[in-house]
């Protein structure tokens, strides 16, 4: 039941982040004529030039691709991806060309398209799946070097595809709008990606080390570590309770805090990352491949 309701899961997920990615690239960049990054901008080029259907190029495209990642991220990811690159494929075909399809500035257009696709691909993303193409690469690289950002190794992956595009167009304008796409889909992608990470740090230097840990406990349910500590000037003892959380259970810590010790002294640090128990950590691939 928990197998069945997690897939159900993955694939709302998947389906949502599709029909954003779909809206941007057939109702925002097809009539801007951007050139894309991605399969969906070798794609883009061939519907320009041949007038092939988009999401049946990117399948096409996927395959010799996705055989070559199968092994390196897992049976896992692979059949996940597959089914993703096919959903995707079905809402750029067939449902996007029901919606309307903007004609106006090309700034917003590329405002948009960056911002949909942006989102769209971060929770494909969060699903430990993608939507294939360059995205294979992509996780491919990220599970090569794991220290280097998802965002950052798109955002170079697909700068050539923007110049050959626009190049081939003769469209330095298009250059530009594609540039300021790739830049926001990395941005946007790292955000929501490792923004899931982030939080808060506090230091609480206090004389009731115990009552304070019982505190952030009973308003958030985190845990704590106290250490020992003694102040500088008169050397008297103090207990530092160091703690994480997210921004909202921060605000009911503080609210606790100012009842169990109003004199405690407290930093508050933002947290890039926090991994371990009560925390998500964003993995690439399949561990049992």
């Amino acid at each position: 039941m928990n197998k069945c309701k997690t897939i159900c899961k993955e694939i709302l997920i998947e389906i949502l982040g599709s029909i954003l990615i779909a809206i941007g690239i057939y109702n925002f960049a097809v009539a801007s004529q951007f050139p894309m990054t991605g399969f969906s901008g070798i794609a883009l080029i061939l519907y320009r030039l041949f007038h092939l259907p988009i999401g049946f190029t990117t399948v096409l495209l996927n395959i010799p691709v996705a055989f070559l990642c199968y092994k390196l991220l897992g049976r896992g990811f692979f059949f996940r991806s597959l089914r993703c690159i096919l959903i995707s494929s079905l809402m750029v075909d067939y449902l996007a060309p029901l919606l309307p399809i903007y004609t106006g500035s090309r700034l917003i257009s590329a405002i948009y398209t960056g911002v949909l696709g942006g989102i769209g691909y971060a929770m494909i993303y969060t699903q430990n799946s993608s939507t294939g193409g360059t995205d294979f690469i992509i996780m491919a690289v990220k599970a090569l070097k794991p220290y280097l950002s998802l965002g950052k190794i798109a955002f170079f992956s697909d700068v050539g595809i923007i110049l050959f595009g626009g190049i081939l167009f003769h469209d330095v304008d298009g250059i530009v709008y594609g540039m300021i796409i790739n830049f926001l889909f990395a941005v946007i992608v790292d955000k929501m990606i490792y923004g899931i990470n982030s939080g808060k740090c506090a230091l609480i230097v206090t004389d009731y080390g115990t009552e304070v840990a019982d505190a952030i406990d009973n308003a958030c349910g985190r845990g704590s570590t106290i250490l020992h500590g003694s102040g500088g000037f008169q050397q008297d003892k103090k207990d530092v309770v160091l703690t994480a959380c997210d921004n909202q259970q921060m605000y009911f810590i503080q609210r606790r805090l100012k009842e169990v010790d109003p004199k405690a002294f407290t930093i508050i640090l933002e947290s890039n990352e926090v991994h371990g128990e009560g925390f998500h950590m964003f993995e690439v691939g399949d561990k049992n491949k």
